[in-house]
């Protein structure tokens, strides 16, 4: 039996809730009982409560005493759902629920999981003043990481360049220096030798 990731619900007096429960057997069902129940300070008052014949068989739920009128049971067994809706909630209805789950195929096993319904006089208001100012401080932080690391690739670049500028000034002057003091190789060398008289 589950009742989902988040077991509990907080609502408003006067409100419509829905008691979320779902079941799971890796080996099948038959004749699968269920329940629910509700924990009034120790003692559990019964809701409601079927028998499930076969996966997918919509079952015939028997309601009980105060909640015959405000319960309706919304699973109708449509892929193993078995939650109901509580009615026009009041501040007595406010604690735990439990789903119960016996299946014969699994040796009579009882199962059963728990949601906590809180009922309020209004919803609170969620401050996230803390959670903003969070995640503007993470945003910061990473968009001037973002900047630094921009920057040093532009420096690197520019400097790349210039000295690859620098090589070809190099190359080319040398050559010129070559020529112009007449060393090996250089076109002084290339003027032919004055014939003798």
């Amino acid at each position: 039996m589950s009742v989902g990731k988040i077991p509990f619900l907080e609502a408003v007096n006067g409100s419509t809730v829905m008691l979320p429960c779902t079941y799971a057997s890796c080996i099948g069902i038959k004749n699968l009982y269920f329940s629910w129940q509700f924990n009034d300070n120790g003692t559990m008052q019964k809701i409601c409560d079927s028998v499930i014949p076969t996966e997918d068989a919509k079952p015939d739920v028997k309601k009980y005493k105060e909640y015959n009128e405000r319960v309706e049971f919304v699973g109708k067994n449509i892929k193993n759902n078995i939650s109901i809706v509580l009615w026009n909630i009041t501040f007595e209805d406010g604690g735990q629920y439990i789903c119960f789950g016996r299946n014969p195929k699994e040796k009579d096993k009882n199962h059963s999981a728990i949601f906590n319904l809180i009922v309020v006089d209004e919803l609170r208001v969620v401050d996230n003043t803390l959670t903003i100012i969070i995640a503007s401080a993470v945003g910061g932080a990473i968009a001037l990481l973002m900047g630094f690391m921009l920057l040093k690739n532009l420096t690197l670049f520019v400097l790349a360049k210039l000295e690859e500028k620098n090589k070809e000034c190099l190359v080319s002057s040398s050559g010129i220096d070559n020529t112009e003091n007449g060393l090996s190789g250089s076109k002084a060398d290339s003027k032919p030798t004055p014939k003798k008289k």
